[in-house]
């Protein structure tokens, strides 16, 4: 069975870019347009990794993941970042909810997004 990905992201074209370089990839990939939506589908689906966005409607990345550090089975599934800005600031708060990585909306490729999701999951079984 596939990994499962869960991207949140408000920002449809990205959304839908990554979503189908991780598909081609061979991941199993599901997606949530705002924060609350994303949490729901972290507790319907499980899944092995989420991609998250920081700016978004109804609830942004750090509340759904200071949301999801007070759940046990959705506090041990890794969060990488999707950030505008990179600031520090933002980076080090992510951190300190344990977030393993980030990728800076501006400045990446579909590839690097791979190359971050097979350093914590591993490659498509």
């Amino acid at each position: 069975m596939a990994q499962k990905i869960l991207i949140i992201e408000d920002e449809k074209v990205l959304m839908e870019l990554i979503c189908k370089k991780l598909e081609k990839e061979g991941y199993a990939v599901e997606t949530a347009g705002d924060g609350e939506s994303g949490l729901r589908k972290m507790r319907e689906t499980k899944p092995d990794l989420v991609l998250l966005d920081i700016v978004m409607p109804k609830m942004n990345g750090f509340e759904v993941l200071e949301t999801a550090n007070q759940d046990q089975t959705l506090k041990t599934i890794p969060v990488i970042i999707l950030s505008n800005s990179g600031q520090l600031v933002e980076l080090d708060q992510a951190r300190a909810l344990g977030v393993r990585d980030w990728l800076i909306k501006t400045e990446f490729d579909p590839q690097e997004v791979v190359e971050k999701v097979v350093k914590q999951i591993g490659a498509p079984k």
